[in-house]
């Protein structure tokens, strides 16, 4: 009696769960997605931190470090020295153009241009200018292939490391790691802008993130650079676009020797960029939310210098976003006591905005 009650309960249930369901309606993905942002930890979203500023800075970057894969690659990699190559030289006229590849770990190869000027009296400036999403590694340092490619680089003013040059840094423009030749095998073949996709899957099996590896080799540039090349401790600046405005905020945020860090057209906050809009994979990082928002992130500069660049038309980094996040970073470099920080909106879309980056680095550095 009792199984057949059941089975007539269960029955009843089954062919009345599709109509129900049809009236009422699932929930949707979106608001699921927007369930779990609102019931992420933050534990270093910034609520004045009991007024211990030195604490809430130390604790939180050693967690996006781990996060990020960097603490993973600092034990696997302790022992390890970065040395580079030389492949040619070119002389600009003020400055020469050399093409070099620095090994940032003992099996990975990475292509960088080094643009020094020839009127460097004693040191000067470093600036490392980690590229976006494009083919042509080379077009931060003034390398174009086509007309494309000298748009996106003078309308866009995406040529940092030759603006760089011209203002008298020597400038380091790095091939950003699952592109250019570091892309895999399948890739190269049949010529796929990045391997960001493979990248991502292989480095999460074993703790690491792409964007951490990026993170990692500016470090290692810095690392190369302040031994073997005529420049200033004191005056290192990274500056980077779209995805390497990515891996410029989180190297600023990183190293602590990075005196200026501009990154463009890559802030937000999570919910309403990549959380939102879709983006490549590399942008992604496990259980970000759980420590805090981008602006949090972007309060790991603090104590030294910082100017984000949006776009007001960026429509894959919303400037509503940028604005909002960035009123909690101004409130942790107010607590920091020392170091700027300033957010310029250029009046146009996703690209590099020239003008306010330089005006900051020499309000800095001069």
């Amino acid at each position: 009696m009792r199984i057949h009650s059941f089975l007539t309960c269960l029955i009843a249930f089954i062919l009345a769960t599709p109509s129900n369901a049809q009236e009422s309606g699932y929930p949707s993905a979106e608001d699921h997605f927007d369930a779990l942002f609102a019931h992420a930890d933050g534990r270093y979203a910034w609520r004045g931190w009991n007024g211990s500023f030195r604490k809430w800075q130390k604790q939180f970057r050693i967690e996006l470090e781990e996060t990020l894969g960097v603490t993973r690659m600092k034990k696997d990699l302790r022992d390890f020295k970065p040395e580079a190559f030389r492949i040619d030289s070119e002389d600009m006229g003020s400055y020469l153009r050399e093409r070099w590849e620095i090994r940032t770990e003992p099996d990975v190869l990475l292509p960088i241009m080094i643009l020094i000027p020839k009127k460097v009296g004693g040191t000067t400036g470093l600036m490392i200018t980690p590229h976006g999403h494009s083919k042509n590694t080379e077009l931060y340092a003034g390398v174009y292939w086509n007309d494309e490619d000298r748009s996106l680089a003078e309308d866009g003013e995406r040529n940092i490391a030759l603006q760089a040059v011209q203002e008298g840094f020597v400038a380091i423009a790095p091939t950003a790691r699952a592109f250019g030749k570091t892309r895999t095998a399948t890739d190269l073949a049949s010529d796929a802008t990045s391997s960001c996709h493979d990248y991502m899957l292989r480095d999460l099996l074993v703790g690491r993130t792409p964007v951490g590896e990026r993170v990692w080799d500016i470090m290692k540039i810095i690392d190369w650079s302040l031994e073997n090349l005529p420049v200033d401790p004191g005056k290192i600046v990274v500056s980077g676009h779209s995805g390497g405005g990515t891996a410029t905020l989180y190297a600023g945020a990183v190293d602590t020797r990075i005196s200026v860090c501009i990154p463009s057209g890559a802030f937000s906050s999570y919910e309403k960029s990549i959380g939102t809009i879709r983006h490549c994979e590399c942008n992604y990082l496990p259980g970000m939310l759980n420590l805090g928002n981008m602006g949090d992130v972007a309060g790991l500069v603090a104590g030294r210098h910082l100017c984000i660049i949006q776009g007001k038309d960026d429509g894959i980094f919303p400037v509503d976003g940028a604005r909002e996040e960035f009123t909690k970073t101004e409130e942790i470099f107010k607590a920091a006591g020392k170091g700027s920080c300033r957010l310029a909106v250029g009046n146009g879309g996703h690209r590099y905005y020239k003008d306010p980056a330089w005006k900051f680095i020499h309000e800095c550095l001069d």
